[in-house]
């Protein structure tokens, strides 16, 4: 079979479509075919290489997908040949710990992500364990659906598990025409929240305005936090979902209203921030991380966006072999959602 290997760290040219075994699902497996697999900026960090984080090559990268189940393994039951299912991008190895227990399996001190912490899904097959193969209902394209996972659980979990938004509360979400920022639009309309957004480009504003932003700036245009605190009456913003790092967050935190929430979950701009004590305190505010969310989220996901209430937002699918020209053009900032590669 084929799939997309990282040989080493480097730019998109280091990805090779290669040959390799088909692999065989062990007892509690099962073997997927690969229907769609989506493309996130953490598979560029992977594949350029990330401080203090190993990365045993070659490896196969993709965070989240979709599949139809090839083969079961001994004591799999509740799945069924040919059946379509959801390829969860987290993991734990312990199946009893105490978040675990709690839902909350992506706090576990174990818990991975597929193509980061060991091989993704970008190839024709792969077998993981049947527990994180989620039923796709019934209508929902697979191949639209592969763009979904990921970012949505990402999302949910600063959302509504970190930043706790509630009815009636303003949100402002940064990168409307990422994957995350479509994601996180949506879940905040349909929360009842007031949602503004940005973008550094007219396509990306106007796409945040499709899917339910009252108002989107540019937050290349160093008065967009200006306007957002005009559009609120000078109050700001009660929460705000930080992804874009140094570029943004100094006006993030300008646009943070008195006891105001700033949910983060990565940088694509770069590691490191600077931080006004003085303005945190005085304001009484409060700056939260965010990694990926519970994995108990995921069926409600799913069911609304068979419902029409979310709905993947695709820049375009390529095959599996344009893998370098799919990093490449997300690198380059270039893509309005998501891309999804097939196999």
């Amino acid at each position: 079979m084929q799939a997309v290997q990282i040989t080493q760290h480097g730019g998109p040219e280091v990805l090779q479509l290669a040959d390799v075994q088909r692999p065989e699902p062990g007892p509690g497996e099962v073997l997927v075919r690969v229907l769609a697999v989506s493309v996130n900026h953490l598979d560029l960090w992977v594949r350029r290489g990330m401080p203090g984080f190993p990365v045993e090559f070659p490896r196969i990268p993709g965070c989240d997908g979709t599949g139809e189940v090839a083969a079961l393994g001994a004591g799999v039951n509740d799945l069924s040949v040919g059946q379509q299912v959801l390829l969860e991008p987290g993991f734990t190895t312990s199946l009893d710990s105490d978040f675990v227990r709690l839902g909350q399996d992506n706090l576990a001190p174990d818990y991975g992500i597929r193509g980061e912490h060991c091989d993704g899904f970008a190839a024709e097959y792969v077998t993981l364990p049947a527990r994180y193969c989620l039923p796709l209902p019934a209508g929902l394209d697979p191949i639209t659906t592969a763009a979904t996972p990921l970012t949505f659980l990402t999302a949910w979990g600063m959302l509504m598990e970190r930043a706790v938004i509630r009815k009636g509360e303003t949100v402002m979400i940064l990168g409307a025409g990422s994957g995350v920022g479509c994601a996180a639009i949506q879940i905040a309309r349909d929360e009842g929240c007031r949602v503004f957004t940005s973008a550094s480009s007219p396509e990306g504003r106007a796409l945040g305005l499709e899917l339910g932003a009252e108002a989107a700036v540019d937050h290349t245009d160093p008065n967009w936090p200006k306007e957002i605190k005009a559009l609120t009456g000078g109050k700001g913003t009660d929460v705000v979902v930080e992804h874009v790092g140094p570029a943004t967050w100094s006006g993030s935190m300008r646009v943070l209203a008195r006891l105001g929430r700033l949910v983060t979950c990565g940088g694509t701009t770069g590691p490191e921030v600077q931080l006004q004590l003085p303005h945190l305190f005085i304001k009484q505010q409060t700056v939260l991380g965010s990694t990926m969310g519970p994995r108990s989220a995921l069926p409600l996901i799913l069911a609304r966006l068979s419902a029409g209430v979310y709905r993947p937002v695709i820049d375009r699918i390529l095959p599996l072999a344009e893998a370098r020209q799919a990093h490449q053009l997300l690198e380059d900032r270039a893509v309005r959602g998501k891309i999804i590669l097939v196999p």
